[in-house]
């Protein structure tokens, strides 16, 4: 399996083509051209002061190397509820699609499809018609994997498992009885889970939360979030946090990347290294995010690892930073985290 991507990206299975996730791609290229076309611009909309030339070209080379690192097709909110012959229809168009896809080899290092919940009979009964159709007739890209959403029980992950032997599985928290039951979920999972993901609004929604005050940064989605890392910690699956719902449409494409930007590094900060991008035009912020994000903390991190590894791995201090076993090891982490996603080269880390 592949290191954990930044983001995933989800598209409605009515729209999916096999040429989807390069037109989104071309589209987020586009978007970066033309929104923050040098890094002056893109220093000024973002609040970046020193590391802007670096950071408008990584994310340019990122942008034409490799602008989706995951993709799910959806057949769930992103595609909505629909007649049982519209939604066969749509998934024997995504097996085909998904086959021609992998044999022009234009998928992403990830990618897979949403369902329907488990949580009632019929949409258990549309979700596994769908997985039905789809299973029997795409050719699978190798990292592939089926997204459940809406869970309340762990029996229901278990009937995905069950049902769909060898299939890696991602679960969705967006319940309160989710977020209680983390451990017996990832038990009726098999050591098949590859993922947990926040859906932060549905879970906001069912605490009686308003949609004038949803935020990816309620007190109430940070309480999730730690829920989710203090339970899943050490267990080998990734965290990924929610979407930032404001997409960058003109003329407030600037404002609306900021927001995305600022819930990128507030998720950074809580531990949480992959999110849900919902349109195109919202990468080239992301990328932005992450790509800041480690480069702003390389000098000091390299100066504090260097200096932990020159004492032998002893308790140290850099300035008024006193670094132990524990601190050494998230100076680790950092460096793992910021070669995976590109933002420096394994050359960059201290030996």
């Amino acid at each position: 399996m592949t290191h954990q991507p930044i983001h995933t990206v989800y598209g409605g299975a009515h729209l999916f083509k096999s040429t989807t996730c390069s037109k989104l791609g071309a589209l987020a290229k586009k978007a970066f051209n033309d929104y923050a076309p040098d890094a002056a611009t893109m220093a000024k909309i973002f609040g970046i002061n020193g590391l802007e030339i670096l950071i408008h070209t990584q994310v340019t080379q990122k942008l034409d190397r490799e602008p989706i690192e995951d993709y799910r097709i959806d057949f769930e909110d992103g595609f909505g509820v629909r007649p049982d012959n519209e939604e066969d229809a749509a998934a024997d168009n995504a097996a085909r699609e998904v086959t021609a896809a992998v044999q022009a080899r234009s998928l992403p290092r990830m990618f897979g499809i949403r369902v329907k919940s488990f949580y009632s009979e019929a949409t258990k009964a549309r979700a596994r018609r769908t997985l039905d159709r789809f299973l029997a007739n795409a050719t699978l890209p190798e990292n592939f994997v089926v997204t459940l959403p809406k869970i309340t029980a762990p029996e229901q992950v278990a009937e995905l498992v069950k049902a769909y032997p060898g299939v890696s599985i991602e679960i969705m928290i967006e319940t309160p009885q989710s977020i209680f039951m983390l451990r017996e979920l990832l038990d009726a999972a098999e050591g098949r889970c590859l993922a947990a993901h926040f859906g932060a609004y549905d879970y906001m929604a069912s605490l009686g939360i308003t949609a004038a005050s949803q935020d990816l940064r309620h007190p109430a989605c940070d309480f999730a979030r730690s829920m989710m890392l203090a339970t899943l910690a050490e267990t080998g699956v990734w965290l990924v946090d929610g979407a930032t719902n404001q997409l960058p449409f003109p003329p407030e494409v600037h404002r609306a990347w900021k927001l995305h930007h600022d819930n990128i590094r507030h998720s950074l900060y809580n531990g949480f290294y992959q999110g849900w991008d919902l349109h195109p035009a919202q990468i080239p912020a992301r990328l932005i995010a992450v790509h800041a994000f480690f480069l702003e903390g390389l000098a000091e991190a390299s100066a504090r690892l260097r200096n932990f590894r020159d004492q032998s791995e002893q308790a140290t201090r850099v300035g008024a930073i006193f670094d132990d076993a524990a601190t050494g090891r998230g100076l680790v982490n950092f460096f793992d985290r910021a070669v995976r996603c590109g933002a420096i080269q394994e050359s960059d880390v201290p030996k």
